[in-house]
């Protein structure tokens, strides 16, 4: 299966946005929940985001409800992630991944990540 490939990280200052994007196969987005996770240098991967296999359904790490917001585009084999009001503990390489729920050992098909920095 095709590896899914993330985009859109970079540098922004506290409060700006970012958008990613995480693009993979049919085989790999159709028919399964989607979810974005984060990791910082000497931190553990965090759950960030998840979504339905419709995207009818999401659900969010504490620390980011109400800023960031999970979508698919399942013509588009596409995920996404929009991230506003973004503060400096939000720096970390995003990943997505393919799976269920808020635990990391139930996800798969990994991504290599896009950088994110927020700048104080």
């Amino acid at each position: 299966q095709v590896q899914p490939v993330e985009s859109g990280g970079g540098l922004v200052q506290a409060g700006g946005s970012l958008r990613l994007s995480c693009t993979a196969s049919g085989r790999t987005f159709s028919g399964y929940e989607r979810g974005w996770f984060r990791q910082a240098p000497g931190k553990e991967r965090e759950f960030v985001a998840g979504i339905s296999v419709r995207g009818d359904r999401t659900w969010y790490s504490e620390s980011v409800k109400g800023r960031f917001t999970i979508s698919r585009d399942n013509a588009k084999n596409t995920g996404y992630l929009q991230m506003n009001n973004l503060k400096p503990e939000d720096t970390a390489v995003y990943r997505c991944a393919r799976g269920g729920g808020t635990n990391v050992r139930t996800y798969n098909y990994w991504g290599q990540g896009t950088q994110v920095t927020v700048s104080s």
